[in-house]
C-alpha cells in the first residue's frame, strides 16, 4: 500500500468518531488492502474520507472510499452503478456513485461486501486497461 498524505492521514480522517465507527473504518481499510495490496490510499481529513485508488490519479483511478459518519461508515464506490449487486447492498441514486452503510464490524466480514470491493477494483482496472 502507498499513502498519499498531502492532505492528511487516515487517523486524522477518522478523528472524533466513536470507537465503533473507528473500528469499522479500520477493518474496511484492512479488507481493501487485503484485496488489493498495491492500493493507493488518499486520506482527506477535511471531508472525513479516505479514498482508494488503483494508481495516483484521484478521479480516474479511484475505485472506492471509506467515509466515517456519526453512527456508521459509508463504503462508497465511485463507479458503483456499473457493479453487479446480487445481494442489493448498494444504496444511492446518482449517475455513478453508490455506497454501503456499514453499521457494525460484523458487516465487514460479509462475503458480499468483500465481493463489491473486488468488483470495484476489477471495474477500474478493466476500464483503464490495467487488467492482467
Amino acid at each position: 500500500m502507498k499513502t498519499i498524505d498531502t492532505h492528511g492521514t487516515f487517523d486524522e480522517a477518522i478523528y472524533g468518531t466513536t470507537s465503533q465507527v473507528e473500528a469499522i473504518a479500520r477493518q474496511l481499510e484492512e479488507i481493501i488492502i487485503e484485496i488489493y495490496p498495491d492500493v493507493v490510499e488518499v486520506p482527506w481529513p477535511s471531508q472525513k474520507i479516505i479514498g482508494y485508488d488503483v494508481g495516483p490519479k484521484k478521479m480516474s483511478e479511484h475505485f472506492c472510499y471509506n467515509a466515517a459518519q456519526r453512527e456508521y461508515v459509508n463504503l462508497g464506490f465511485d463507479y458503483g452503478a456499473a457493479l453487479p449487486d446480487p445481494e442489493r447492498l448498494l444504496a444511492g441514486t446518482g449517475k455513478n456513485l453508490r455506497h454501503i452503510k456499514v453499521r457494525d464490524v460484523g458487516m465487514v466480514a460479509q462475503p458480499a461486501l468483500r465481493q463489491m470491493v473486488q468488483s470495484s477494483v476489477e471495474e477500474r482496472e478493466k476500464t483503464l486497461g490495467l487488467d492482467k
